[in-house]
């Protein structure tokens, strides 16, 4: 029997995600409950290139890469829960809804994605989730989001 997987640093998201730099939005993912929940985290820093020009002098995390740092988040808990780790996961969007943007997230943040599975099973492709971005325990954004899964030929 083969013991479930709880926590994925870098090495793990990389065998499971085929984003990287400047896309790879998640440094560690933690409280992994099958793929049901999970947490993850993204240290903001300074040398991102989106902030050269978001925006110049006042450097602020665009909405849409919060989006996406949960919904990679996702992608990591449940590729992690049904041993996912050739690096062929393919994850698309589908929808988003309910997305409110309720604090600038900057350079200095520690973003904490909390994300839950509302509706998906292993063998399923259309998967929906909802997640919260946090920052020193204060909402920073939340969404709604449907993704459709499938490996990478």
């Amino acid at each position: 029997m083969t013991e479930a997987v709880t926590t994925a640093d870098i090495q793990l998201i990389q065998k499971i995600l085929p984003h990287r730099y400047p896309f790879l939005l998640v440094d560690k993912v933690h409280s992994i409950d099958g793929y049901s929940s999970a947490v993850g985290i993204k240290n903001v820093t300074m040398n991102e290139p989106h902030f050269q020009g978001h925006f110049p002098g006042n450097p602020i995390m665009p909405g849409v890469t919060i989006v996406e740092a949960m919904a990679q988040t996702t992608a990591v808990m449940v590729g992690a829960s049904l041993g996912l780790t050739d690096g062929n996961l393919l994850v698309y969007f589908m929808a988003i809804d309910d997305c409110k943007f309720r604090r600038k997230v900057v350079p200095g943040d520690v973003l904490e994605m909390h994300v839950e599975t509302t509706r998906g099973k292993p063998g399923g492709k259309v998967w929906k989730f909802k997640g919260t971005a946090m920052v020193d325990g204060e909402l920073a954004a939340e969404a709604a989001f449907t993704a459709m899964m499938d490996k990478q030929a």
